[in-house]
């Protein structure tokens, strides 16, 4: 029988990026918090201190900053005629594990999403009909917007200390930033990062080509910056260790060295790690939501955490996991095209070009995860789909995230002295770019519950079906002879274009961008939750991130994630705690 705790205003499962604003918000407005966290206690200023931190093998191979997948892991499958089998060693993402989750070892890109993505329904069938909607495709208008959203990107944006150049400054395009961004109310609170000399290439080539060059946007500190809160963060060094590390400099900015610590300072705010949380408790109405049941992994007991509110603040795959675990809504049925959780389920395609530039010191061993180029031309809809069989399209970017020594061998097959002549030769020769393509939901493609494999608590594993459908090849090949153009005019030789393959993998890196399952928007037929993140069903229910996306951009989640974060506390503080129900 579970030990049962005092109820709190809100219990937190996950703490992460979207956990932490949470838990800051609400504290600030003097409500009591619990976060939930599986992972271990992981104190920054210890666990990511020179010189240990730059442990590549540990960090950056053997993933020790991951999820465990010998204690829960997901199983795949392209189609339903195949039989899933689960993931044993992390590949195609990496899911975070321990205080900050992801956002403690993510590279820093911090975008605002188009305005497109927001309506992209109702601005496709009024630009290109219904008929440009490809078969079996899912899309649909989110129920929010980016004029609603703007206020809560800026917010994001200065609470991580983002770093840019602003190409649209109240409705003014702006030189030398992305002209097709939405309006922003104000400018980055810091400057961009500075510019490589790939960086300096591409540039120029994409000048010369006709299309719009800018400084991707950069949670990797440029200048020394103190946020809002008080928080202060240092300069990035370029050392090129972010993907995959936490950062000894305080530079990049996490949920660790932002919004948790000033959820702590209220004293408020509790976190419990080792806390693997199993169930969501309903009351016999199976209207409103009165506890989560977790196990403390250290003593094997389990607890139930009583709270007014519920917040699911755990990656895509967790928060639609204990939906389903719970009996929370009906699972998706792709043949039947009924049930709404496990639904939109999208991934992040890719495209790129390689080649080879002689004659150039690159200093490819210095880089920041953020520092890059980047086009926003063939992203969204900033160009005529018409004949070209695929909507929506991606960004694409020269990046210098820092070429480091067991990652980056880019030689020729073989071993020995031979080996080591051409790795040597090709690390500071081999250049490449590549575009982030957007993924569009399609029936097929979702999440439901392995009817085999089960975790270590003896839950079902989560089931991903998921393939490139539709025209999503189309979108990639597009995309990818745009690289392969830009690069020849950078001057490179050899030059290759890449697209998606014929099926999807998981076993390689790709992206840790996973949307979808417990999607929003205002018609309950057809998502799990409003554009506020709240349950329809279940009004003191919320299910906060990337799972609530109906589809996946051409661009990073994270600022968007925050942006709706924060559009979701600001409702809870000012509306839903004086009057709870169900926000419009």
């Amino acid at each position: 029988m579970s030990k049962k705790l005092p109820s709190v205003d809100a219990v937190m499962v996950g703490v992460g990026w979207t956990g932490g604003i949470l838990a800051a918000e609400l504290t600030r407005a003097g409500l009591s918090v619990v976060g939930l966290e599986r992972g271990q206690s992981r104190d920054a200023n210890v666990e990511f201190a020179f010189p240990h931190i730059r442990d590549e093998l540990k960090y950056g191979i053997r993933f020790g900053l991951m999820q465990d997948v010998s204690r829960d892991t997901l199983t795949f499958r392209n189609s339903a005629d195949q039989m899933a089998l689960p993931m044993r060693q992390l590949g195609s993402f990496l899911l975070g594990n321990g205080t900050g989750g992801a956002g403690a070892h993510w590279n820093g890109q911090t975008w605002r999403w188009t305005p497109y993505d927001f309506e992209i329904y109702s601005q496709t069938v009024k630009r290109y009909g219904k008929g440009a909607i490809d078969d079996g495709m899912l899309i649909q208008d989110w129920g929010v917007t980016y004029q609603e959203l703007e206020p809560f990107f800026d917010k994001f944006e200065h609470t991580a200390g983002i770093g840019g150049t602003a190409g649209n400054l109240q409705g003014k395009v702006q030189a030398g930033g992305n002209p097709f961004e939405g309006p922003r109310a104000r400018a980055y609170p810091n400057p961009p990062m500075k510019r490589s000399q790939l960086g300096d290439l591409f540039q120029n080539a994409t000048q010369n080509l006709g299309y719009h060059p800018f400084p991707g946007p950069s949670a990797n500190m440029t200048q020394a910056y103190t946020n809002p809160d008080g928080q202060a963060l240092g300069a990035c060094m370029y050392c090129g260790f972010c993907e995959r590390f936490g950062c000894d400099y305080n530079a990049k900015a996490s949920p660790n060295n932002t919004v948790l610590p000033t959820a702590l300072a209220t004293g408020k705010f509790e976190v419990r790690h080792d806390a693997n949380v199993v169930r969501v408790n309903m009351d016999s109405s199976k209207k409103r939501a009165v506890s989560v049941t977790y196990v403390d992994l250290i003593t094997g007991e389990e607890i139930e955490q009583p709270a007014e509110m519920i917040f699911l603040t755990s990656f895509t795959f967790g928060n639609v996991k204990l939906l389903m675990v719970s009996g929370i809504g009906d699972i998706y049925d792709p043949v039947t095209n009924k049930g709404i959780v496990g639904r939109n389920y999208t991934y992040q395609l890719s495209a790129g070009a390689g080649g080879t530039i002689t004659g150039k010191d690159f200093k490819v061993f210095a880089g920041a995860g953020s520092e890059s180029v980047v086009i926003d031309d063939f992203n969204g809809d900033h160009f005529d789909h018409t004949g070209l069989g695929f909507l929506h399209g991606g960004s694409i970017s020269a990046s210098s995230t820092g070429a480091r020594p067991i990652q980056s061998n880019p030689g020729g097959s073989g071993w020995g002295s031979a080996w080591k002549k051409a790795a040597a030769a090709a690390y500071n020769t081999s250049v490449g770019i590549g575009a982030q393509v957007a993924s569009l939901p399609f029936r097929q493609n979702h999440l439901d519950l392995d009817p085999t494999y089960r975790d270590a608590y003896g839950h079902p594993l989560v089931r991903m079906t998921f393939d490139y459908r539709g025209n999503e090849r189309k979108r990639s090949q597009y995309l990818a002879e745009v690289n392969v153009k830009i690069l020849t005019e950078m001057g490179a030789k050899n030059v290759a274009g890449r697209s998606v393959p014929e099926h999807y993998t998981i076993v390689p890196y790709q992206s840790t961008h996973n949307q979808g399952g417990a999607i929003m928007g205002m018609d309950p037929a057809n998502s799990v939750v409003n554009p506020y993140m709240q349950h329809h069903q279940v009004s003191n229910l919320f299910v906060v991130g990337a799972s609530s996306f109906p589809h996946n951009s051409g661009f990073n989640p994270t600022g968007t994630v925050g942006a709706v974060t924060y559009r979701l506390a600001d409702a809870i503080v000012k509306r839903y705690i004086k009057a709870p129900g169900p926000l419009t």
